[in-house]
């Protein structure tokens, strides 16, 4: 009896089935049926299937048998490569790859075509012919939608991916009014931009010709969200390209306002410069006919591509955090991306990599790409070596769907898919929506000067409302006269609009979640000076302490932790001087106790890179994280702090979104050292410094920047004070440089006391967390307020020099007064760099009745640091300035020559040169 005559009695859609298994997960299959699969795949590789091979599996295997696992390695085959061999491009002729499909490629041929396969049972059609196997492969895996999913590792997944696809063959399938509800959402979306291109002829407004599904598909996956799942809310994050239909066809933003910005007229509230129409966000709750209703965020956004995404994720999690006590199914992120800036920018795998994160998951996104197959006039050979622009999708095992945006069911069928995904795994999942561009860039622009063949092609093409239509035309869904009547009433509804707007006198900018700022009043410069009531009770501050300082019963800290938390203490209830870290930590403890939330997150933040926070510490046994300030019976707030991934423009981006969705917490970004703030510069141009002005955006988000030269170099030595002073207009944020723990401290809680919010930028120290000189009583946490100013205490008539300074070159100075005991050279330490107190300033001014010689000393170059600024904004006396020379970098790569640098300053500070 031959080796293999086992395999005769059993039925083939076992075997079928179980070598499914063991192509997509060897592991998962039976050793020896492992090893048996192991053996047959050697030989069809290395020997052929006809030749002899070793051990003589395919030799002694039934042919019939042979032929049905040839049959499941072309239905897996499908299955790897399909995505490749698709209708999903409306405009172009596809790549061509190798190898094919063919079924020559899998051992097979035509005289197979009429033979039964028991391998049909895993599509779910049961025993069929290979050639209607084929032909439902076809409409699977190279119909509209291609699938990419095999990569995704856990098998169950896939399983649950396989299951989806083949129902139904991967074809929807509408009922008659959802098919009307499709094309009135295409109505709208074509229409629309017809009206635009008529009314305003090459006004720029990014429009959505081409990838008009667009709107069918985000309107029904929200629908489908609110009424399968009942997701409460939705945070929708997309750049130019659609955004105005967005806006007006399913955010329902009054079409009149929207025209009356076209016409550019002026904003009606002259405190703020508003932006282009393209930019603007929206809130609004949607009631469906069913009575459900969902609260729905288009978030406002710069000209830089892709920056939104990271904030509409970090809005998206503190609503989760906040108003749905953590459950991520309540709300929906989605996030519209371009095919060219989702190849191109660095901060789409940014988000990619948060997206499984402790600190920074939101249960899931849903991606579309706008895939236009152009950037600006760049071909998309040009513009990635990936094979598709969503190929990052495959960093964290994100499944994607390629669909041609002409076939609007396809796609609506496509979003639902990816719901039904991200709700049941509460993973991203990325839609390539493949269209392309009627006009240029924008519509003043000539795209024939660079794609001539391409857009002869676009301009005889039909747009997706006369494919839709003349589709349900054919099958009976609708007749001529339904569609006559829906498109004269959209335009009828378009005319009505134009003519609204022209009563306008001005255009608005509506505040983006108005309703999570209520209590909050913007304010100007005079509000941004007034004192702000940051006492706190000692004895409070005093029980804070002691649970900071003591280990929990049944925990075992590291030795080294146990000193630490034993410093605490003495710093408190022995010697009454509290370092930094201390009072940065009772800073948090008391908004804790008085109802705030603290969210902390950066690199590192956890102990802090300089080992001064301690925030979380760790059971030597169990290595369960423990955050002391979470263990107040006191607290009604709850103080989170994550260690970020080595990222800075998507982690800040997250964290201002967070904050912009949640005033109540205070929400910190620390970069490890303040130069590490170069990588998120645009998260800083665009929103922080810019998006009150822009948008009426407040935003409360600390941003804490080390800061502080000491000999190491020039790469961490400068937090490049100037860049955020030179962002700086009337009111828009805080720049700060303290120089005692009391100080931080009170600044900490007087960013939440107030009932205004304004990001705050702090250069923090390194040396000075643990000088000597830079301690504070506990009464002076628990009784003062911030110092804007904070005035010398020599004696003001023996003074002939007054010298401003800020942060750690303040102690530098002292030391060096102290050596040579001058008395006519006194210290003022601006504390407040942005805004200045200027009559603070001018009163500590008037202090000094004999003073020769006004200066500002710095220990950066004179092209960097403060100087500048004080120098345009400080004009109460004239200034001098005792810095380093022009320099092309913050500071030198030799201690020695930093410390001579350093010491010439300071010697011409006290006229010692």
């Amino acid at each position: 009896m031959d080796k293999f005559s086992f395999l005769n009695a059993a039925h083939t859609a076992y075997f079928a089935d179980l070598y499914d298994q063991y192509l997509q997960n060897p592991d998962s299959v039976e050793p020896s049926w492992r090893a048996f699969f192991q053996g047959y795949d050697f030989g069809s590789e290395n020997y052929g299937l006809e030749g002899e091979i070793v051990e003589g599996v395919s030799a002694q295997m039934p042919e019939y048998l042979q032929k049905e696992f040839q049959v499941i390695k072309l239905i897996d085959g499908y299955r790897m490569r399909g995505h490749l061999f698709t209708k999903t491009n409306p405009v172009r002729n596809r790549r061509t790859y190798t190898p094919t499909l063919d079924i020559e490629n899998f051992g097979l041929s035509a005289n197979d075509l009429d033979t039964v396969f028991n391998a049909g049972e895993i599509l779910g059609i049961g025993t069929q012919t290979l050639r209607e196997i084929i032909i439902h492969l076809d409409r699977i895996y190279c119909s509209s939608i291609g699938v990419e999913y095999m990569y995704l590792r856990n098998p169950e997944v896939i399983s649950w991916w396989q299951g989806k696809l083949n129902f139904n063959d991967n074809q929807p399938n509408f009922s008659p009014d959802k098919k009307k509800y499709i094309l009135s959402k295409l109505n709208q979306a074509v229409n629309f931009e017809n009206f635009l291109q008529t009314k305003y002829v090459g006004q720029k407004r990014f429009s959505l010709e081409g990838g008009e599904s667009l709107i069918p598909a985000i309107s029904n996956v929200l629908f489908y969200a609110v009424e399968k799942y009942d997701v409460k809310e939705c945070v929708l994050g997309m750049a130019h390209r659609g955004r105005l239909s967005t806006l007006v066809n399913i955010f329902r933003k009054p079409m009149n306002e929207l025209l009356s910005e076209f016409d550019g007229k002026d904003f009606e509230d002259e405190d703020i410069d508003g932006d282009v129409k393209y930019h603007l966000g929206l809130t609004l709750d949607k009631t469906y006919q069913n009575g459900k209703t969902i609260k729905m965020n288009l978030v406002p956004n710069p000209s830089h591509l892709e920056t939104v995404a990271s904030v509409a994720e970090g809005i998206t999690r503190a609503k989760i955090d906040t108003d749905y006590e953590g459950d991520d199914q309540k709300i929906l992120p989605i996030i519209v991306h371009g095919d060219a800036a989702i190849a191109g920018q660095g901060i789409a795998y940014e988000v990619a990599q948060m997206s499984q994160l402790n600190g920074y998951k939101t249960g899931g996104t849903i991606h579309i790409v706008v895939n236009n197959q152009i950037g600006f006039t760049t071909n998309y050979l040009d513009a990635r070596s990936s094979t598709y622009c969503t190929d990052v999708a495959k960093v964290t095992l994100s499944p994607v769907l390629h669909v041609n945006a002409d076939d609007a069911e396809a796609v609506v069928h496509a979003v639902e898919l990816a719901l039904d995904y991200r709700m049941r795994y509460k993973k991203d999942v990325y839609i390539d929506l493949l269209g392309y561009r009627k006009y240029g860039h924008n519509e003043g622009d000539e795209p024939r000067f660079t794609q001539p063949k391409l857009y002869k092609e676009i301009a005889k093409h039909k747009n997706p409302f006369q494919l839709y239509s003349s589709k349900l035309i054919t099958e009976n869904t609708i007749d001529k006269t339904y569609l006559d009547t829906i498109v004269s009433e959209f335009k009828e509804t378009l005319e009505s609009e134009y003519v609204k707007s022209k009563e306008a006198e001005s255009s608005k900018v509506r505040e983006f979640m108005q309703e999570r700022w209520t209590n909050f009043q913007r304010q100007g410069l005079e509000g941004m000076l007034k004192v702000a009531d940051t006492t706190f009770p000692e004895n409070n501050l005093k029980n804070i302490s002691k649970i900071v300082s003591t280990v929990p019963e049944g925990v075992k800290f590291l030795r080294k932790a146990e000193r630490i938390l034993d410093g605490r203490s003495k710093m408190v209830f022995e010697t009454d001087t509290l370092d930094w870290g201390m009072a940065e930590t009772l800073a948090y403890g008391s908004l804790l106790e008085e109802g705030f939330n603290v969210r902390i997150s950066g690199q590192d933040v956890e102990r802090g890179t300089f080992s001064h926070r301690h925030a979380i510490l760790r059971d030597e046994i169990s290595e369960e994280r423990i955050n002391l300030l979470n263990t107040n019976p006191e607290n009604k707030g709850k103080m989170d702090i994550f260690n970020s991934f080595l990222s800075e423009y998507g982690v800040l981006g997250f964290d201002y979104g967070y904050a912009m969705a949640n005033p109540n917490t205070l929400t910190i970004w620390e970069a490890q050292f303040g130069d590490f703030s170069n990588g998120a510069q645009i998260i800083f141009d665009q929103y922080l410094s810019a998006a009150e002005d822009k948008w009426k955006a407040q935003n409360g988000i600390v941003v804490l920047l080390p800061h502080g030269y000491e000999g190491q170099g020039s790469e961490h030595s400068s937090a490049r004070i100037e860049r955020y002073l030179q962002l700086c207009g009337d009111d828009n944020m805080i720049v700060a440089d303290c120089t005692t723990p009391a100080n931080i401290y009170h600044l900490l809680r007087r960013q939440m006391k107030r009932d205004f919010r304004k990001p705050l930028i702090v250069f923090t120290p390194k040396s000075l967390l643990r000088h000597p000189k830079a301690v504070s009583s506990l009464n002076e946490l628990a009784s003062g307020n911030f110092q804007e100013v904070i005035d010398d205490t020599i004696n003001p008539e023996n003074v002939k020099k007054l010298v401003f300074c800020t942060g750690k070159f303040y102690y530098d100075l002292l030391a060096e007064r102290e050596v040579i005991e001058s008395d006519d050279v006194a210290l003022v330490r601006i504390e407040q760099l942005f805004p200045l107190h200027l009559e603070k300033i001018q009163e500590i001014i008037s202090r000094y009745p004999n003073v020769k010689t006004y200066a500002w000393a710095q220990e950066e170059p004179k092209n960097m640091g403060a100087w500048s600024y004080m120098l345009q904004r400080m004009d109460l006396v004239k200034l001098e300035v005792y810095s380093r020379p022009f320099s092309s970098v913050p500071a030198p790569g030799s201690s020695t020559r930093d410390k001579g640098r350093q010491r010439r300053v300071i010697n011409a500070v006290f006229d010692k040169n």
